[in-house]
Protein backbone atom coordinates (compact mmCIF):
# COMPACT_ATOMS: atom_id res chain seq x y z
CA UNK A 1 0.00 0.00 0.00
CA UNK A 2 1.16 3.53 -0.73
CA UNK A 3 2.22 5.41 2.39
CA UNK A 4 1.76 9.15 2.94
CA UNK A 5 3.18 11.08 5.90
CA UNK A 6 1.63 14.50 6.55
CA UNK A 7 3.30 16.96 8.90
CA UNK A 8 0.68 19.34 10.27
CA UNK A 9 -2.94 18.82 11.35
CA UNK A 10 -4.35 22.23 10.49
CA UNK A 11 -7.17 22.56 7.98
CA UNK A 12 -4.86 21.94 5.02
CA UNK A 13 -3.29 18.86 6.58
CA UNK A 14 -6.66 17.45 7.61
CA UNK A 15 -8.08 18.03 4.12
CA UNK A 16 -5.05 16.31 2.59
CA UNK A 17 -5.32 13.38 5.00
CA UNK A 18 -9.02 12.79 4.27
CA UNK A 19 -8.49 13.06 0.52
CA UNK A 20 -5.47 10.70 0.64
CA UNK A 21 -7.38 8.06 2.58
CA UNK A 22 -10.14 8.27 -0.01
CA UNK A 23 -7.48 7.70 -2.70
CA UNK A 24 -6.27 4.53 -0.99
CA UNK A 25 -3.16 5.84 0.79
CA UNK A 26 -2.08 4.67 4.22
CA UNK A 27 -1.79 7.97 6.11
CA UNK A 28 0.29 9.01 9.09
CA UNK A 29 -0.60 12.49 10.33
CA UNK A 30 1.68 14.37 12.75
CA UNK A 31 1.32 17.64 14.66
CA UNK A 32 3.27 19.29 17.44
CA UNK A 33 0.05 20.49 19.06
CA UNK A 34 -2.14 18.20 21.13
CA UNK A 35 -5.29 19.30 19.28
CA UNK A 36 -5.99 19.61 15.53
CA UNK A 37 -7.01 22.75 13.69
CA UNK A 38 -3.84 24.83 13.51
CA UNK A 39 -4.67 28.55 13.51
CA UNK A 40 -8.42 27.88 13.31
CA UNK A 41 -9.27 26.02 16.49
CA UNK A 42 -10.92 26.56 19.86
CA UNK A 43 -9.02 27.52 23.00
CA UNK A 44 -9.00 25.95 26.44
CA UNK A 45 -10.64 29.11 27.80
CA UNK A 46 -14.42 29.12 27.82
CA UNK A 47 -17.39 31.40 28.45
CA UNK A 48 -20.92 30.30 29.36
CA UNK A 49 -19.85 26.70 29.04
CA UNK A 50 -18.66 27.10 25.43
CA UNK A 51 -15.04 27.42 24.25
CA UNK A 52 -13.57 30.64 22.95
CA UNK A 53 -11.79 30.55 19.58
CA UNK A 54 -8.32 31.80 18.66
CA UNK A 55 -9.98 33.99 16.02
CA UNK A 56 -13.22 34.55 14.15
CA UNK A 57 -13.62 32.95 10.74
CA UNK A 58 -16.38 33.59 8.21
CA UNK A 59 -16.94 31.51 5.11
CA UNK A 60 -18.96 32.48 2.05
CA UNK A 61 -21.29 30.33 0.02
CA UNK A 62 -18.69 30.05 -2.75
CA UNK A 63 -16.39 28.01 -0.47
CA UNK A 64 -17.69 24.73 -1.85
CA UNK A 65 -14.63 22.58 -1.08
CA UNK A 66 -14.80 23.31 2.64
CA UNK A 67 -18.54 22.63 2.70
CA UNK A 68 -18.03 19.35 0.82
CA UNK A 69 -15.29 18.27 3.23
CA UNK A 70 -17.61 18.91 6.17
CA UNK A 71 -20.19 16.61 4.62
CA UNK A 72 -17.56 13.94 3.88
CA UNK A 73 -16.62 13.68 7.55
CA UNK A 74 -20.23 13.45 8.68
CA UNK A 75 -21.09 17.08 9.43
CA UNK A 76 -24.08 19.05 8.20
CA UNK A 77 -23.02 22.61 7.34
CA UNK A 78 -26.55 23.96 7.65
CA UNK A 79 -26.58 23.11 11.37
CA UNK A 80 -23.11 24.50 12.10
CA UNK A 81 -23.09 27.63 9.94
CA UNK A 82 -25.59 30.48 9.99
CA UNK A 83 -26.28 31.48 6.39
CA UNK A 84 -27.05 35.15 5.83
CA UNK A 85 -27.15 37.34 2.73
CA UNK A 86 -23.95 39.41 2.48
CA UNK A 87 -24.25 42.27 4.97
CA UNK A 88 -21.40 44.71 5.56
CA UNK A 89 -23.51 47.41 7.15
CA UNK A 90 -22.30 49.54 10.04
CA UNK A 91 -24.29 50.19 13.18
CA UNK A 92 -25.37 53.57 11.81
CA UNK A 93 -26.90 51.93 8.73
CA UNK A 94 -24.17 52.92 6.28
CA UNK A 95 -22.63 50.32 3.98
CA UNK A 96 -24.02 47.59 1.75
CA UNK A 97 -26.45 44.78 2.49
CA UNK A 98 -27.58 42.37 -0.23
CA UNK A 99 -31.17 41.12 -0.26
CA UNK A 100 -31.94 37.42 -0.53
CA UNK A 101 -32.25 37.41 -4.33
CA UNK A 102 -30.49 35.53 -7.11
CA UNK A 103 -27.33 37.07 -8.60
CA UNK A 104 -26.88 39.58 -10.13
CA UNK A 105 -30.21 41.02 -8.95
CA UNK A 106 -29.09 40.85 -5.32
CA UNK A 107 -26.10 43.08 -6.09
CA UNK A 108 -28.15 45.51 -8.17
CA UNK A 109 -30.87 45.79 -5.52
CA UNK A 110 -28.36 46.09 -2.69
CA UNK A 111 -26.55 48.96 -4.37
CA UNK A 112 -29.74 50.80 -5.29
CA UNK A 113 -31.11 50.43 -1.74
CA UNK A 114 -27.94 51.70 0.01
CA UNK A 115 -29.54 54.56 1.92
CA UNK A 116 -26.35 56.43 2.82
CA UNK A 117 -25.04 56.57 -0.75
CA UNK A 118 -25.93 59.22 -3.30
CA UNK A 119 -26.54 58.57 -6.98
CA UNK A 120 -22.91 59.21 -7.89
CA UNK A 121 -21.75 56.51 -5.41
CA UNK A 122 -24.21 53.99 -6.82
CA UNK A 123 -23.69 54.82 -10.49
CA UNK A 124 -19.91 54.53 -10.25
CA UNK A 125 -20.07 51.25 -8.31
CA UNK A 126 -22.50 49.74 -10.83
CA UNK A 127 -20.23 50.87 -13.67
CA UNK A 128 -17.23 49.32 -11.91
CA UNK A 129 -19.05 46.00 -11.41
CA UNK A 130 -19.95 45.95 -15.11
CA UNK A 131 -16.35 46.76 -16.03
CA UNK A 132 -14.98 43.98 -13.77
CA UNK A 133 -17.37 41.44 -15.26
CA UNK A 134 -16.47 42.44 -18.83
CA UNK A 135 -12.77 41.99 -18.02
CA UNK A 136 -13.39 38.52 -16.60
CA UNK A 137 -12.61 39.85 -13.11
CA UNK A 138 -8.96 40.31 -14.01
CA UNK A 139 -6.59 43.27 -13.82
CA UNK A 140 -2.93 44.20 -13.81
CA UNK A 141 -1.23 41.72 -11.47
CA UNK A 142 0.77 44.54 -9.85
CA UNK A 143 -2.27 46.55 -8.77
CA UNK A 144 -3.41 46.91 -5.20
CA UNK A 145 -7.11 47.08 -4.36
CA UNK A 146 -6.66 50.81 -3.77
CA UNK A 147 -5.31 51.20 -7.32
CA UNK A 148 -8.15 49.09 -8.69
CA UNK A 149 -10.66 51.28 -6.88
CA UNK A 150 -9.06 54.43 -8.30
CA UNK A 151 -8.88 53.04 -11.84
CA UNK A 152 -12.52 51.94 -11.56
CA UNK A 153 -13.66 55.41 -10.55
CA UNK A 154 -15.14 54.43 -7.19
CA UNK A 155 -16.01 57.21 -4.79
CA UNK A 156 -14.25 57.63 -1.45
CA UNK A 157 -17.46 56.75 0.39
CA UNK A 158 -17.89 53.43 -1.44
CA UNK A 159 -14.24 52.55 -0.88
CA UNK A 160 -14.48 53.28 2.84
CA UNK A 161 -17.87 51.65 3.42
CA UNK A 162 -17.68 48.66 1.06
CA UNK A 163 -14.35 47.92 -0.58
CA UNK A 164 -12.20 48.32 2.54
CA UNK A 165 -14.33 46.10 4.85
CA UNK A 166 -14.86 43.58 2.04
CA UNK A 167 -11.12 43.48 1.34
CA UNK A 168 -10.26 43.04 5.02
CA UNK A 169 -12.84 40.29 5.52
CA UNK A 170 -11.74 38.36 2.41
CA UNK A 171 -7.98 39.02 2.24
CA UNK A 172 -7.14 40.21 5.78
CA UNK A 173 -5.06 42.92 4.12
CA UNK A 174 -5.77 46.68 3.83
CA UNK A 175 -6.75 48.06 0.41
CA UNK A 176 -3.51 50.01 0.07
CA UNK A 177 -1.50 46.76 0.23
CA UNK A 178 -3.91 44.04 -0.93
CA UNK A 179 -3.65 42.25 -4.27
CA UNK A 180 -6.40 43.43 -6.63
CA UNK A 181 -5.96 40.26 -8.71
CA UNK A 182 -6.83 37.99 -5.76
CA UNK A 183 -9.60 40.33 -4.59
CA UNK A 184 -11.30 40.14 -7.99
CA UNK A 185 -11.00 36.34 -7.99
CA UNK A 186 -12.90 36.14 -4.69
CA UNK A 187 -15.49 38.60 -6.02
CA UNK A 188 -15.94 36.52 -9.16
CA UNK A 189 -16.60 33.34 -7.21
CA UNK A 190 -18.96 35.14 -4.82
CA UNK A 191 -20.96 36.98 -7.48
CA UNK A 192 -20.94 34.40 -10.27
CA UNK A 193 -20.61 31.14 -8.35
CA UNK A 194 -24.31 30.28 -8.36
CA UNK A 195 -27.16 30.72 -5.88
CA UNK A 196 -25.99 31.64 -2.40
CA UNK A 197 -22.34 32.10 -3.37
CA UNK A 198 -22.14 35.57 -1.84
CA UNK A 199 -23.89 34.52 1.39
CA UNK A 200 -22.03 34.84 4.67
CA UNK A 201 -21.62 31.54 6.52
CA UNK A 202 -20.89 32.29 10.17
CA UNK A 203 -19.99 29.44 12.57
CA UNK A 204 -22.51 28.72 15.30
CA UNK A 205 -20.11 26.43 17.15
CA UNK A 206 -16.50 26.63 18.19
CA UNK A 207 -13.89 26.21 15.45
CA UNK A 208 -12.66 22.82 16.61
CA UNK A 209 -16.19 21.43 16.43
CA UNK A 210 -16.73 23.10 13.05
CA UNK A 211 -14.35 20.69 11.26
CA UNK A 212 -11.06 19.55 12.90
CA UNK A 213 -12.51 17.22 15.53
CA UNK A 214 -14.80 15.52 13.00
CA UNK A 215 -11.89 15.06 10.58
CA UNK A 216 -9.90 13.40 13.33
CA UNK A 217 -12.76 11.00 14.13
CA UNK A 218 -13.19 10.19 10.44
CA UNK A 219 -9.48 9.49 9.99
CA UNK A 220 -9.40 7.16 13.02
CA UNK A 221 -12.45 5.31 11.69
CA UNK A 222 -10.82 4.84 8.28
CA UNK A 223 -7.51 3.48 9.48
CA UNK A 224 -5.27 6.56 9.44
CA UNK A 225 -2.66 6.93 12.18
CA UNK A 226 -2.73 10.27 13.98
CA UNK A 227 0.21 11.40 16.11
CA UNK A 228 -0.65 14.58 18.03
CA UNK A 229 1.88 16.14 20.36
CA UNK A 230 4.74 14.81 18.24
CA UNK A 231 7.22 17.27 16.80
CA UNK A 232 8.84 16.35 13.49
CA UNK A 233 12.38 17.63 13.02
CA UNK A 234 14.59 18.12 9.98
CA UNK A 235 16.51 15.03 11.08
CA UNK A 236 13.27 13.03 11.06
CA UNK A 237 12.62 14.06 7.45
CA UNK A 238 16.04 12.74 6.48
CA UNK A 239 15.52 9.41 8.25
CA UNK A 240 14.73 6.20 6.42
CA UNK A 241 11.06 6.19 7.46
CA UNK A 242 10.46 9.59 5.80
CA UNK A 243 12.54 9.03 2.69
CA UNK A 244 10.63 9.60 -0.54
CA UNK A 245 10.37 6.56 -2.79
CA UNK A 246 7.90 5.21 -5.36
CA UNK A 247 5.47 3.90 -2.75
CA UNK A 248 5.89 6.72 -0.25
CA UNK A 249 5.44 10.48 -0.14
CA UNK A 250 5.69 13.29 2.36
CA UNK A 251 3.50 16.41 2.62
CA UNK A 252 4.42 19.39 4.78
CA UNK A 253 1.13 20.91 5.93
CA UNK A 254 2.69 23.04 8.66
CA UNK A 255 3.00 26.86 8.59
CA UNK A 256 5.34 28.35 6.00
CA UNK A 257 8.03 29.29 8.52
CA UNK A 258 8.06 25.77 9.94
CA UNK A 259 8.17 24.23 6.45
CA UNK A 260 11.06 26.57 5.63
CA UNK A 261 12.95 25.43 8.73
CA UNK A 262 12.41 21.75 7.97
CA UNK A 263 13.66 22.08 4.38
CA UNK A 264 16.50 24.56 4.92
CA UNK A 265 19.30 22.01 4.50
CA UNK A 266 17.74 19.61 2.02
CA UNK A 267 15.83 21.95 -0.30
CA UNK A 268 17.32 25.43 0.30
CA UNK A 269 15.81 27.17 -2.75
CA UNK A 270 12.25 26.22 -1.81
CA UNK A 271 12.97 26.92 1.86
CA UNK A 272 14.20 30.44 1.14
CA UNK A 273 11.11 31.24 -0.89
CA UNK A 274 8.84 30.06 1.94
CA UNK A 275 10.90 31.96 4.51
CA UNK A 276 10.56 35.25 2.59
CA UNK A 277 6.78 35.32 2.92
CA UNK A 278 5.36 38.07 5.10
CA UNK A 279 2.39 37.69 7.41
CA UNK A 280 -0.14 39.88 9.19
CA UNK A 281 -1.39 39.73 12.75
CA UNK A 282 -5.04 39.42 13.73
CA UNK A 283 -6.25 40.34 17.20
CA UNK A 284 -9.56 39.16 18.64
CA UNK A 285 -10.84 41.12 21.62
CA UNK A 286 -13.59 39.38 23.58
CA UNK A 287 -15.83 41.85 25.38
CA UNK A 288 -18.53 40.95 27.91
CA UNK A 289 -21.50 43.29 28.02
CA UNK A 290 -23.13 43.11 31.46
CA UNK A 291 -25.76 45.81 30.89
CA UNK A 292 -29.11 44.47 32.12
CA UNK A 293 -30.95 45.67 29.03
CA UNK A 294 -28.50 44.22 26.47
CA UNK A 295 -30.38 41.75 24.28
CA UNK A 296 -27.71 41.32 21.59
CA UNK A 297 -26.73 43.14 18.43
CA UNK A 298 -29.22 43.82 15.65
CA UNK A 299 -27.41 41.26 13.48
CA UNK A 300 -24.81 38.53 14.22
CA UNK A 301 -21.97 40.43 12.50
CA UNK A 302 -21.70 44.21 12.40
CA UNK A 303 -19.08 46.28 10.59
CA UNK A 304 -17.27 48.99 12.54
CA UNK A 305 -15.85 52.27 11.29
CA UNK A 306 -12.12 51.81 11.81
CA UNK A 307 -8.93 53.84 11.84
CA UNK A 308 -5.70 53.86 13.86
CA UNK A 309 -7.51 54.88 17.06
CA UNK A 310 -10.49 52.58 16.41
CA UNK A 311 -8.80 49.41 15.15
CA UNK A 312 -11.58 46.79 15.00
CA UNK A 313 -13.37 46.22 11.69
CA UNK A 314 -16.07 43.75 12.74
CA UNK A 315 -17.86 42.62 15.87
CA UNK A 316 -19.62 39.26 16.25
CA UNK A 317 -22.49 38.60 18.63
CA UNK A 318 -21.54 35.26 20.16
CA UNK A 319 -24.80 35.19 22.08
CA UNK A 320 -26.72 34.92 18.81
CA UNK A 321 -24.17 32.56 17.27
CA UNK A 322 -22.97 30.17 19.97
CA UNK A 323 -25.20 30.56 23.04
CA UNK A 324 -22.75 32.83 24.88
CA UNK A 325 -25.05 35.71 25.94
CA UNK A 326 -23.39 39.08 26.29
CA UNK A 327 -20.15 37.99 24.60
CA UNK A 328 -18.87 40.10 21.71
CA UNK A 329 -15.88 39.06 19.60
CA UNK A 330 -14.18 42.04 17.96
CA UNK A 331 -11.76 41.46 15.10
CA UNK A 332 -8.74 43.60 14.29
CA UNK A 333 -7.24 42.56 10.94
CA UNK A 334 -3.69 43.65 10.12
CA UNK A 335 -3.30 44.30 13.82
CA UNK A 336 -0.66 46.82 14.95
CA UNK A 337 0.47 47.73 18.46
CA UNK A 338 0.49 46.26 21.94
CA UNK A 339 -2.15 43.79 23.13
CA UNK A 340 -3.51 45.81 26.07
CA UNK A 341 -3.56 49.05 24.09
CA UNK A 342 -5.50 47.41 21.26
CA UNK A 343 -8.01 45.93 23.70
CA UNK A 344 -8.66 49.28 25.39
CA UNK A 345 -9.14 51.04 22.07
CA UNK A 346 -11.54 48.36 20.87
CA UNK A 347 -13.49 48.57 24.12
CA UNK A 348 -13.92 52.33 23.64
CA UNK A 349 -14.70 51.94 19.93
CA UNK A 350 -17.50 49.43 20.51
CA UNK A 351 -18.94 51.46 23.36
CA UNK A 352 -19.02 54.57 21.17
CA UNK A 353 -20.22 53.11 17.86
CA UNK A 354 -22.73 50.62 19.26
CA UNK A 355 -23.86 52.75 22.20
CA UNK A 356 -23.11 50.05 24.76
CA UNK A 357 -22.30 50.45 28.45
CA UNK A 358 -20.78 48.04 30.94
CA UNK A 359 -18.29 46.49 28.51
CA UNK A 360 -15.55 44.44 30.13
CA UNK A 361 -12.47 43.01 28.42
CA UNK A 362 -12.69 39.26 28.89
CA UNK A 363 -9.85 37.94 26.73
CA UNK A 364 -7.52 39.24 24.03
CA UNK A 365 -6.06 36.77 21.54
CA UNK A 366 -3.22 37.88 19.27
CA UNK A 367 -2.14 35.68 16.37
CA UNK A 368 1.07 37.40 15.25
CA UNK A 369 1.32 35.43 12.00
CA UNK A 370 -2.35 34.71 11.52
CA UNK A 371 -2.54 35.17 7.79
CA UNK A 372 -0.40 35.60 4.71
CA UNK A 373 -0.15 39.24 3.70
CA UNK A 374 -2.02 39.08 0.39
CA UNK A 375 0.00 41.66 -1.55
CA UNK A 376 0.83 41.84 -5.28
CA UNK A 377 4.53 41.32 -4.53
CA UNK A 378 4.13 38.09 -2.57
CA UNK A 379 5.53 35.14 -4.54
CA UNK A 380 4.14 31.96 -3.08
CA UNK A 381 6.12 28.72 -3.27
CA UNK A 382 4.92 25.80 -5.36
CA UNK A 383 3.34 22.72 -3.84
CA UNK A 384 6.05 20.45 -5.26
CA UNK A 385 9.28 20.65 -3.28
CA UNK A 386 10.95 17.59 -4.83
CA UNK A 387 9.83 14.25 -6.27
CA UNK A 388 7.51 12.62 -3.74
CA UNK A 389 7.93 15.61 -1.42
CA UNK A 390 5.18 18.27 -1.28
CA UNK A 391 3.73 21.13 0.74
CA UNK A 392 0.20 22.41 1.21
CA UNK A 393 -1.34 25.29 3.07
CA UNK A 394 -2.95 28.68 2.56
CA UNK A 395 0.47 30.10 1.57
CA UNK A 396 1.05 27.76 -1.39
CA UNK A 397 0.51 29.00 -4.95
CA UNK A 398 -3.18 29.20 -5.70
CA UNK A 399 -6.00 31.54 -6.62
CA UNK A 400 -7.32 32.12 -3.12
CA UNK A 401 -6.08 34.29 -0.25
CA UNK A 402 -5.12 33.02 3.18
CA UNK A 403 -8.54 31.62 4.12
CA UNK A 404 -9.99 28.34 5.34
CA UNK A 405 -11.09 27.58 1.79
CA UNK A 406 -7.59 28.30 0.50
CA UNK A 407 -6.14 25.86 3.04
CA UNK A 408 -8.68 23.12 2.27
CA UNK A 409 -8.23 23.48 -1.49
CA UNK A 410 -4.47 23.31 -1.17
CA UNK A 411 -4.66 20.11 0.88
CA UNK A 412 -6.99 18.46 -1.59
CA UNK A 413 -5.04 19.59 -4.64
CA UNK A 414 -1.74 18.21 -3.37
CA UNK A 415 -3.37 14.78 -3.14
CA UNK A 416 -4.46 15.17 -6.76
CA UNK A 417 -0.78 15.56 -7.63
CA UNK A 418 -0.02 12.31 -5.80
CA UNK A 419 -2.11 10.44 -8.36
CA UNK A 420 0.71 10.84 -10.87
CA UNK A 421 3.30 9.12 -8.69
Amino acid sequence: MKHLRIVGAGWAGLAAAVAAVQEGWQVDLYDTAHAPGGRARSLTQSFAGQPLDNGQHVLIGAYQDTLALMRTVGLEPDTLLMRLPLNLQFADGQGLALPDLAAPWNVLAGILRAAAWDWSDKRRLLAACWQWQRSGFSCDATWTVAQLSHQSGLTTRVVQQLIEPLCLSALNTPCKNASAHVFLRVLRDALLGGPGSADLLIPTTDLSALLPNACLRWLHQHGASVHLGQRITAADLQSESFQARPDQAVVLACPSWEAARLTADTFPAWSQQAARLTHSAITTVYLHCTASDFAGLRQPMVALHSDAQHPAQFVFDRGALSQQPGLLACVVSDSQGMRDEIALRVQGQVAQQLGLDHLHILQTVVEKRATLACTPTQVRPAATIAPHFFACGDYIQGPYPSTLEGAVRSGQQVVTQLRHL
